[in-house]
C-alpha cells in the first residue's frame, strides 16, 4: 500500500471513529455538552488535516547560486552587507533583503533556513548535490526529490506528473530509479506546449503507430538486447501517454492564458513568472513535482545590480505563488522550496562581486508540514574568519542531507527505507536527519 492509500484509510478511521462519538454523545448528553464534543472533534479535525503530509513538491530552483545577502539574510550595517538593507516582514521575527517586499508580504506562511553548509563549491556538483540530497558518485546517478516522490505514489493522470519549467543544464533526473522518473521539460509557459495537436486522420495516426512498432520490433530482434522485452514494454507505454496526454482536458493546467488578467499580472510579466503560474496549475490538476528555475545568480561581477534585478523577477513571482497556492487550498499539501546550489562571499571581490559560497547559506521553505514563521541557524557578519573559523561560526548548521530528510518526511516518506539500485546494492533515500525545528 503506498502513502497516499494509507493515509486515506487512517483518515476514514478517524471519521468512523468521530461518526460513532457523535452518535453516542447525542443520545447521552445535553445541548450544552453536545456542543462542547462537537468543538473538540473540529479541533481535532483541523489538527489532523494540518499534519497531513504533503501530496506535491515545488521548487523555484535559483541556479547560479543567489546571495543570501541580498535576498534571506541580509547584514545590512556591515562589513559584508553592502547596499542592501533589511525590511520587515508579516512575520513578526523575520526580517529579509529590501529587495524582496512582496514577499516579505507573505512570509508569514513561509520559513527561512540561514545555516546551510555544503561541501560542494562548483556549480555541476552542488546543483546535483542540492537537488538529490546527495554528493556525485561516477558510480551512480541518485534522483532528484521529485523522482523520489513520484516513485513513492501512484496516480491517475493523463499529463506528466513531474515538471521541469525553463529547466538549464541540469534538469530533475530520475537517476537510478529509471528514465521513466525524469522530469517532462517545458519551454516558456507563455507559449503552446509544441507538438500537442495531430494533423492527420484517425485512420492514418493509427497507421503510423502501427509501422513504428513494426519498426521498433525489428530493431529488436537484430539486435537481441538482452532487456528487450523490459525496453519495448518502455517504449509502448511511452507513446500511449503521450498520445492520451495529446486528448487529455488536463493538457490546459499548462495553459496559463485561462487565468485571469489580474492573476496573470501578479506574478510579472516574466517567463519565470510564467512557470510559477503555470506550476500552482499543474499542482492543482494533481501533478506531483514541478520545478521553476531562474537562471543568472552567479554574479562574480556588478553583484548588487544583478541580484537586484533577479531579485525584482524573484519577488513577484515567489509572493503570487504562496499567495495563489493559498488561496486555492494548496498550500498544505505543497511543499515549497526556494533556493539554489549554493550561496555567494560574504566579501565583495574587486570587480564589485561575490564568489561561490556553500557555508551558511539561505532556502526558503513552506506549506506542506513546515512551521512558518521561523528562521533556523544564523550566520557571522565577519567577513575576516578563518574557512575553519566560518563553519564553526553558522549556528545551527543545516547539511544538504538534512534538508532532504526534513522534506521527504514532509512528504511522508521515509527516508530511511532502502531501495536497490540496478546493480543491487540497497541504498537509503537518504543519510540526513530530519531537522526537527522545521516540522509542525
Amino acid at each position: 500500500m503506498n502513502h497516499d492509500s494509507s493515509h486515506a484509510a487512517c483518515a476514514s478511521w478517524h471519521r468512523m471513529q468521530r461518526r460513532q462519538l457523535l452518535g453516542l454523545s447525542a443520545a447521552t448528553v445535553g445541548l450544552s455538552g453536545w456542543t462542547s464534543i462537537a468543538e473538540s472533534l473540529a479541533r481535532e479535525s483541523e489538527r489532523e488535516s494540518r499534519h497531513q503530509p504533503a501530496k506535491s513538491i515545488l521548487i523555484l530552483w535559483l541556479q547560479g547560486g543567489p546571495s543570501q545577502l541580498e535576498t534571506f539574510d541580509p547584514h545590512p550595517g556591515t562589513r559584508i552587507g553592502g547596499e542592501t538593507k533589511a525590511i520587515k516582514t508579516s512575520a513578526k521575527e523575520i526580517q529579509i533583503s529590501h529587495l524582496l517586499p512582496k514577499v516579505a508580504e507573505q512570509m508569514h506562511q513561509a520559513s527561512i533556513v540561514r545555516s546551510m553548509v555544503s561541501k560542494e563549491g562548483d556549480h555541476e556538483r552542488a546543483t546535483y548535490n542540492v537537488k538529490t540530497g546527495w554528493r556525485p558518485d561516477p558510480t551512480l546517478i541518485h534522483p532528484s526529490i521529485g523522482s523520489v516522490l513520484c516513485h513513492q505514489t501512484s496516480d491517475n493522470l493523463e499529463i506528466p506528473r513531474h515538471v521541469s519549467i525553463l529547466s538549464g543544464q541540469w534538469p530533475a533526473r530520475g537517476g537510478y530509479l529509471g528514465p521513466q522518473y525524469d522530469a517532462f521539460k517545458m519551454g516558456d509557459p507563455r507559449e503552446p506546449l509544441p507538438n500537442l495537436k495531430s494533423y492527420l486522420s484517425e485512420e492514418r495516426q493509427e497507421s503510423r503507430l502501427k509501422g513504428l512498432r513494426n519498426v521498433v520490433e525489428r530493431s529488436f530482434a537484430k539486435e537481441r538486447l538482452r532487456d528487450m522485452n523490459q525496453i519495448k514494454t518502455m517504449h509502448e507505454s511511452s507513446t500511449e501517454r503521450a498520445i492520451k496526454m495529446m486528448d487529455s482536458e488536463q493538457i490546459k493546467a499548462f495553459d496559463v492564458s485561462l487565468e485571469s488578467t489580474q492573476t496573470l499580472a501578479s506574478f510579472g510579466d516574466t517567463s519565470f513568472g510564467k512557470g510559477c503560474l503555470a506550476a500552482v496549475r499543474l499542482i492543482e490538476t494533481g501533478v506531483r513535482c514541478v520545478e521553476v528555475e531562474l537562471s543568472g545568480w552567479d554574479t562574480h561581477i556588478n553583484n548588487h545590480a544583478l541580484q537586484s534585478s533577479l531579485c525584482n523577477t524573484l519577488d513577484a513571482a515567489l509572493a503570487a505563488t504562496l499567495q495563489q497556492l493559498a488561496q486555492r487550498n494548496l498550500l498544505e499539501s505543497t511543499l515549497v522550496l526556494c533556493g539554489g546550489e549554493f550561496g555567494r562571499t560574504p566579501t565583495i571581490n574587486v570587480s564589485g562581486g561575490r564568489d561561490h559560497w556553500p557555508t551558511g547559506f539561505s532556502v526558503l521553505l513552506a506549506g506542506g508540514n513546515i512551521r512558518p514563521g521561523i528562521v533556523v541557524g544564523e550566520t557571522s557578519p565577519d567577513p575576516d574568519e578563518s574557512p575553519e573559523k566560518r563553519m564553526e561560526s553558522v549556528a545551527q548548521p543545516v547539511r544538504v542531507e538534512d534538508l532532504h530528510a526534513t522534506m521527504l518526511h514532509a512528504l511522508g516518506i521515509d527516508f530511511e527505507q532502502e531501495i536497490k539500485t540496478p546493480v543491487g546494492r540497497p541504498l537509503a533515500l537518504s543519510q540526513g536527519n530530519i531537522v526537527k525545528e522545521l516540522i509542525l
